[in-house]
């Protein structure tokens, strides 16, 4: 059987991290949100509640460093704290995953996905990344072709139905992609927003105390040579480490590790500053909608992280020698694990007032 099928009026717009971006589109599609305009970007990632941090050092890995400020499941948290009914189907069957994408799209619904960008045609890239959220909007059995929309196109791509699979197929990094498919049914109206936002905050600062593995169980046991950390103890792990760096590192390692560096923290699908820029959007949201200072005083500790991971990717990449990059580096980073300690406690006492 052949055909076509497009969602015609699907809204989009430029993101900063591919799965706050993609929730944002489809919560606009859906016309849901706490007031007359649609949700922003950061305001979707504050109430997913997965702000975190997890730092990997290992010489197999290329770069041989690895650093993330989120979570594993922020559209689950989100879904879940927003009532929206999110069934997650896992498949190495590309043509049960693809059966998936197309009965949801002859019901009327775009289609949340999971591919490695390795994949993706239109990137035009090498890095492997199998856990990016991409938005499938049509087909068309005559092109072979699915229309794809990504945080990082301003406008829908065709991507081929090979290539797609391949993408879906993935045993990339981080975790295989198994033709990952989201079925999203979308509530009436939202919960309330005060609710919403005190379980999202509570959850980010468990998450930065307690963190959940991004990686699969196990992943990680028995590696040799690692140098791995997460959540608030993870950030004390990456300073120290950094210091390191010069003794670890030929010189020429040690530039290219400062350009991921750079890369981890403002341009590898961040939203800038390792997701805190994104959280502060959030925080200045609640403290506009509720007007509690404490939203306003978490806002503007947040907004103080952003310049400051920001800072750090800037010096990485700085016209200087690596030598003199890495001390800097060292010198700034020293304030994160206090300032981090601050944001997580920040958040506890905001979660408490929305919650009175």
């Amino acid at each position: 059987m052949t055909g076509r099928r497009v969602i015609s009026d699907y809204p989009h717009q430029l993101a900063g991290h591919c799965g706050s971006g993609a929730l944002r589109d489809l919560m606009q599609w859906a016309r849901l949100s706490y007031d007359d305009t649609p949700l922003d970007e950061g305001t979707v990632f504050g109430l997913g509640g997965e702000l975190g941090f997890t730092y990997l050092r290992h010489p197999a890995m290329s770069p041989p460093i690895y650093l993330v400020g989120r979570g594993p499941d922020l559209t689950g948290g989100f879904t879940r704290r927003l009532g929206i009914t999110a069934t997650q189907h896992t498949t190495d069957d590309p043509d049960e995953g693809w059966a998936w994408v197309r009965d949801e799209l002859d019901h009327g619904y775009p289609v949340l996905c999971w591919a490695d960008i390795a994949h993706l045609p239109y990137l035009r890239v090498r890095l492997s990344m199998s856990r990016h959220d991409i938005v499938i909007t049509g087909y068309d059995d005559h092109t072979r072709t699915a229309t794809v929309v990504d945080n990082d196109r301003a406008d829908p791509q065709p991507v081929g139905y090979d290539a797609l699979a391949r993408a879906r197929s993935s045993t990339g990094f981080p975790a295989p992609t198994r033709h990952t498919t989201y079925r999203l049914r979308y509530p009436t109206q939202l919960p309330p927003l005060a609710d919403t936002a005190a379980d999202a905050c509570h959850a980010a600062a468990r998450a930065l105390r307690h963190p959940q593995p991004l990686l699969p169980a196990g992943q990680l046991d028995g590696v040799t040579d690692l140098v791995h950390g997460a959540g608030l103890d993870g950030l004390s792990v990456f300073v120290d480490d950094l210091r390191r760096w010069p003794d670890v590192f030929t010189a020429t390692q040690l530039d290219t590790v400062l350009t991921a560096l750079a890369a981890f923290i403002d341009k590898a699908g961040t939203g800038g500053s390792l997701f805190r820029r994104l959280q502060a959007d959030y925080l200045h949201y609640l403290a506009q909608r509720t007007g509690l200072p404490i939203a306003r005083q978490a806002a503007d500790l947040y907004a103080q992280l952003t310049q400051l991971w920001h800072g750090l990717a800037r010096i990485a990449t700085a016209d200087i020698s690596t030598a003199t990059r890495v001390t800097a580096l060292a010198d700034t980073a020293r304030h994160l694990p206090e300032l981090e300690q601050q944001g997580a406690d920040l958040l506890d006492l905001l979660a408490r007032e929305l919650s009175s």
